[in-house]
């Protein structure tokens, strides 16, 4: 596996699982690449019960395909509820199946309703965020835990390195770039994890047709097609995501790609000092 996809170690730095973030203010004492709490591994079913005060002995369940799941969105509401309330089933569901969350690190909009439901259903969540975006994307308190990072394409990569597949719910340029980007390097074979598209209400229904316009049109080939999985609802969604099977070839194995040549595989820097909380 290509070092950019590879879990980063644990860091040191001490549990601060609600920092304070005073709002459109530039975070002080923070190095470049910082951990706010310590990235840990994903808990199992056990620790989730427990974790929720759950006494009894945890239910039968068949095991879980995904110990962590990179969830793409926006830091707005949108303008429905439905948007909400999709990302609020979608957090119900990873917290059912005992998945952490890997996100944009945000408190805000669709970001902090699915970060603090994962949360708050005992999973760990993970919020990887640029410097920059801070004041402007956390709001108060941080949910879970937070790395923060120089640049968004460190951002994408620790992400990516974190995460065993990937969901887009609905979001603007920036979610809809992450989503593509997840797709191409599926197909240029970076990663073989899989890619899932919520298509809350027929939000995304435009760019499922621009894919098969591509696919008609000679510009995606058609096993790349099937690349996307795509459901209407998180639970088929996140059912037909344990049933995917890569189908696609892809343009160069894992092992050929020199991942920091990419600009995607460098090794995040040591933190120069703790957060100051």
């Amino acid at each position: 596996m290509p070092p950019s996809f590879e879990a980063s170690p644990p860091d040191t730095l001490r549990d601060n699982t609600r920092h304070r973030v005073e709002e459109r203010t530039e975070p002080k004492h923070l190095s470049s690449t910082t951990t706010l709490n310590p990235i840990l591994p994903p808990r199992t079913r056990e620790e989730t019960s427990q974790a929720m005060g759950d006494t009894a002995a945890p239910a039968a369940a068949p095991p879980r395909k995904f110990g962590r799941i990179c969830v793409f969105c926006g830091s707005n509401s949108g303008n429905r509820a439905v948007f909400g309330d999709t990302a609020l089933e979608l957090g119900q569901g990873l917290v059912t199946r005992g998945v952490d969350l890997v996100y944009g690190g945000g408190s805000i909009g669709l970001m902090g309703l699915i970060a603090q439901t994962v949360l708050d259903g005992g999973c760990r969540v993970l919020g990887v965020i640029p410097r920059a975006l801070m004041p402007l994307e956390i709001s108060g308190a941080s949910v879970g835990e937070v790395k923060i990072v120089s640049d968004m394409h460190e951002r994408k990569a620790e992400m990516a390195r974190q995460a065993d597949a990937f969901i887009a719910l609905p979001g603007g340029y920036g979610t809809m770039e992450e989503l593509l980007e997840m797709i191409t390097w599926s197909q240029l074979g970076i990663h073989d994890k899989p890619v899932g598209l919520l298509n809350v209400d027929g939000y995304y229904d435009p760019l499922l047709a621009l894919f098969d316009k591509g696919a008609a049109e000679g510009f995606i080939k058609a096993d790349c097609r099937q690349i996307i999985v795509s459901a209407p609802t998180a639970h088929e969604l996140l059912t037909k995501m344990e049933q995917y099977t890569r189908s696609h070839r892809e343009v160069a194995s894992r092992t050929s790609w020199e991942m920091t040549e990419l600009g995607y595989g460098k090794a995040a820097p040591e933190p120069e000092e703790e957060a100051s909380c």
